[in-house]
């Protein structure tokens, strides 16, 4: 049985995003070699929106209480 390679983090996935976008707003790249990068460029995004789906729904778990959801607002600079 083939084993699932592990998902690149987030941030990377991200970095590679946007030097994807750099590459095709160059417009230095053939068409051939654009609709690589754009093909490329929408399996990152889905991995990212993935990513961040899976971040929402822990949040979500961890706010969770007598099973109600608590909404709270984020603030960054709040101590953990």
């Amino acid at each position: 049985m083939a084993r699932k390679k592990a998902a690149p983090d987030f941030e990377q996935s991200l970095a590679d995003l946007q030097q994807l976008v750099e590459r095709l707003e160059s417009g230095e790249l053939s068409l051939e070699d654009s609709l690589a990068c754009f093909e490329q460029g929408i399996r990152l995004t889905r991995e990212c929106q993935s990513a961040l789906s899976q971040a929402e729904q822990k949040v979500r778990i961890l706010l969770e209480r007598d099973g109600q959801t608590t909404e709270a607002p984020f603030d960054a600079d709040e101590p953990a």
